[in-house]
């Protein structure tokens, strides 16, 4: 029950810190946030959570009920609007593809002319 608490700690820390500092990330992404710095900090062992986290992802399923529910009351809209969905989420990924490779290249050929000399005096 120990590991419990202190998942959730970690989680109520990222609700604190999201409400008072305003920080343009989900809650429970910022607890995650501080559970894995505090993981390999060493501040946390593994051995202290790790059976709640397995009772957690053991009953995972349940978290995702509601968003099965409301997939299964809208299905009907979904479906209307599939070509939208499907055109926007496969449009709306390769944009994400692009403009990450740009940087990417961006940032890679920065670093690449300061290896490139480096190299060369090697």
């Amino acid at each position: 029950m120990r590991g419990l608490a202190v998942l959730l700690s970690f989680h109520f820390a990222g609700l604190l810190l999201h409400r008072l500092l305003h920080i343009p990330l989900p809650a429970n992404v910022i607890g995650l946030i501080l559970f894995t710095v505090a993981l390999f900090a060493g501040w946390i062992k593994l051995e202290r959570v790790e059976q709640s986290a397995q009772f957690l992802l053991r009953h995972m399923m349940l978290f995702f009920a509601p968003f099965i529910v409301g997939t299964i009351v809208f299905v009907r809209t979904i479906g209307a609007n599939a070509a939208g969905i499907g055109l926007s989420l496969i449009v709306g990924t390769l944009l994400v593809l692009l403009v990450t490779g740009k940087t990417t290249a961006a940032f890679s050929g920065k670093e690449g002319a300061e290896n490139d000399g480096k190299r060369m005096v090697e």
